[in-house]
């Protein structure tokens, strides 16, 4: 597909296409914002629309683009208690206008996808994940909440797959983040989905000379991400893990851990790089809708050692960049670490950083360019893309944009 064929293209330059980016709350800068955050560079135009907004904890580059709130952010301690108002965010994407958008992109993990928009409009929905607590993880959440908690939150989630099925019905073109997404998507909403994987900042990390005595976690410590079969598995190898992030399950996870346990809490970008460069491996025992962390630690020349669902099957391939654990129990972990130790020295630090590259966010634009492309023709809309495919290709060193369908057969290895 030539990207310069004027066919393809309205009169229109890009510059002069509305766009709209709506992502569910802008409150902390992680995987969701930074798909964000490459979108606002392909549509330096773009405005953006969230529930909640803190700028003091987003970069420059989403700052710069006008933010509009719903009502939600003007409620009491909205920027703590945000999740605590989901109830009303239906309510509150409903009121927001979109009616001077040609396209508009929802970044959805929660209440993102469900604006209403101009019968000539284009809706594309980038899907993280359909909402866990509604859909994949609704058991695990109630059982977690008690009887009346529970009872509550049954009958609200109850309402909100409805309403989550019903505003799916308002998108024009879904892309997914990962085939373990397309899948739920296509289980959930019944609608097929294009794969295009979230950028990596590959270039902000680097293999270090020296590998040191400790393995890795990094990420919120919640409790799906199961960093207790990590602690519970390293107590028993009696080898060093650390764990970097910060979450509501800390004071539980501390309790398990042994001596040999280190919590570091947040750190910034230039101790994350240390850490995930001198690690001997990075223990991903969660199962994740994509996941990012891996990708980081590959970029830093470091295997995997992850939990073998979701995400992880489509970034970490077995001798090559990690090992997979295919029952999630402490047990299981602790085999794969040993595994790992007999077979370390088989990982090749620039085979693991080239693996990672192909998650670049150059990468990630062309692939998402060429998803929008698709999304006008199946829409049958004449949306003025030229600049944005051929920026793009520019960008990422490519001569032509192969369409977003052939995208999704060529992502089991990405090129």
């Amino acid at each position: 597909m030539d990207v310069t064929d004027p066919a393809l293209c309205g009169s229109r330059g890009n510059s002069e296409l509305r766009v709209a980016i709506v992502h569910y709350w802008l409150i902390n800068y992680r995987g969701g914002e930074k798909v964000v955050e490459a979108i606002c560079e392909m549509f330096p135009q773009a405005d953006i629309f969230t529930h909640v907004y803190k700028p003091e904890r987003m970069p420059a580059s989403i700052n710069r683009h006008p933010v509009k709130t719903s009502f939600i952010n003007k409620l009491p301690f909205s920027g703590r208690l945000y999740q605590s108002y989901l109830p009303l965010m239906p309510l509150a994407l409903e009121q927001l206008d979109f009616g001077e958008y040609d396209l508009v992109i929802s970044s959805e993990s929660g209440p993102a996808k469900g604006i209403l928009t101009r019968p000539d409009a284009l809706h594309v929905c980038y899907c993280h994940t359909p909402m866990r607590y509604a859909w994949s993880m609704y058991c695990e959440y109630t059982k977690r909440a008690g009887r009346l908690k529970g009872a509550a939150m049954s009958c609200l989630f109850h309402v909100l797959r409805i309403w989550d099925l019903n505003s799916a019905s308002r998108v024009d073109f879904f892309v997914a983040n990962s085939r373990n997404i397309a899948r739920q998507i296509q289980k959930y909403y019944r609608r097929s989905a294009v794969v295009v994987p979230p950028p990596v900042e590959i270039t902000q990390f680097s293999p270090a000379a020296q590998m040191a005595d400790y393995y890795l976690c990094v990420g919120q410590l919640v409790r799906y991400k199961r960093f207790d079969l990590a602690i519970e598995a390293f107590n028993a190898l009696d080898k060093p893990l650390i764990l970097i992030g910060e979450g509501e399950e800390y004071k539980w996870l501390k309790r398990l851990a042994g001596p040999k346990i280190s919590f570091l809490g947040r750190q910034d970008a230039d101790a994350l790089r240390r850490h995930y460069a001198a690690c001997r491996a990075l223990v991903f025992p969660g199962e994740e809708d994509f996941g990012i962390v891996p990708l980081e630690a590959m970029a830093s020349g470091r295997p995997v050692i992850a939990f073998a669902r979701g995400g992880a099957l489509e970034t970490v391939i077995p001798g090559e960049t990690g090992i997979l654990f295919y029952e999630q129990t402490a047990a299981a972990l602790a085999a794969a670490v040993c595994e790992y130790e007999r077979s370390i020295d088989c990982f090749i630090q620039s085979a693991l950083v080239d693996h990672a590259r192909q998650f670049s966010i150059p990468k990630f634009k062309r692939r998402f360019a060429a998803a929008l492309l698709e999304a006008t023709r199946t829409a049958g809309l004449d949306l003025p893309l030229r600049e944005l495919m051929s920026e793009t290709v520019r960008a990422s060193g490519e001569t032509k944009a192969p369409s977003a369908l052939e995208q999704v057969a060529s992502l089991a290895s990405p090129a």
